[in-house]
C-alpha cells in the first residue's frame, strides 16, 4: 500500500504539468512532397508495388480488348488478354541468340529443342525493321519462379535480332486463347517500333 501514494503523486504531477499553457510552435521550413505523403494503395498489383521498370525503347499499338499493365524490370511492354484472365503478352529485350531464346521457350513447355536448320525452317514475321521467327507450342507450361506447371497452356511468340539486340514478344495463356489471339499478336508485332 506504500506504493499507492507514490503512484498518486506521479499522476498528479503529470496531470498538473499538462495544465500549464504551452508555448506556440511555428514552422518556417518546407520540404518537397514525397511518396510518403500519399497513403498506400491496398489494391496495387505486385508489378505496381515492386516494379523497377525502366523506360521502354519500344512502343506498340495495343490490340483491341487487351489490357495494358505496368511494365516491369524485365517486361518493356506488358499486357493481359483473354476470357480466363490468365493470358499474358510481354515484350522484352534478352541476351543470348535467337536460337537460344527459342530453345528456352520450348524447354518451358517440355518440347524438344531445335537446331540451326530447324530454326531456319520456322515461319517468320516482320518485326522492328527486320524479320523475327515465330515460335508456337502447347503443353504444360513451367514458366519458372518455382510455380507449378500449368497444364493445357500454349505459347506463341516472335524473336528477332535487331542491331545486335534480341527482342522477344511472348504470348502465354490457355492453349485455346493463344490460338484465338494469334491475329492480335501479329498486329502487335507489326506495330512494334523503336522510340527515342
Amino acid at each position: 500500500m506504500k506504493q499507492l501514494p507514490a503512484i498518486a503523486w506521479i499522476l498528479g504531477t503529470v496531470l498538473l504539468g499538462g495544465c500549464r499553457e504551452q508555448d506556440e510552435v511555428s514552422l518556417d521550413e518546407s520540404r518537397p512532397v514525397s511518396t510518403r505523403d500519399f497513403p498506400p494503395r491496398l489494391d496495387a498489383t505486385s508489378d505496381e508495388r515492386f516494379s523497377n521498370a525502366r523506360r521502354s525503347p519500344v512502343a506498340a499499338d495495343t490490340p483491341k480488348d487487351w489490357i495494358v499493365v505496368p511494365a516491369t524490370e524485365f517486361r518493356l511492354l506488358n499486357y493481359r488478354f483473354g476470357l480466363s484472365g490468365k493470358g499474358e503478352v510481354w515484350v522484352s529485350d534478352s541476351s543470348g541468340s535467337v536460337l537460344a531464346n527459342v530453345n528456352r521457350w520450348l524447354r518451358q513447355f517440355g518440347a524438344a529443342e531445335i537446331d540451326e536448320a530447324a530454326l531456319k525452317a520456322l515461319p517468320t514475321l516482320p518485326m522492328l525493321g527486320t524479320t523475327g521467327v515465330l515460335v508456337k507450342t502447347e503443353g504444360d507450361y513451367a514458366g519458372g519462379m518455382d510455380q507449378p506447371p500449368q497444364t493445357g497452356y500454349g505459347l506463341a511468340g516472335v524473336i528477332a535480332e535487331v542491331n545486335g539486340q534480341i527482342y522477344t514478344v511472348k504470348m502465354v495463356a490457355p492453349a485455346a486463347e493463344v490460338r484465338f489471339g494469334m491475329l492480335a499478336l501479329e498486329e502487335l508485332v507489326a506495330s512494334l517500333r523503336k522510340v527515342d
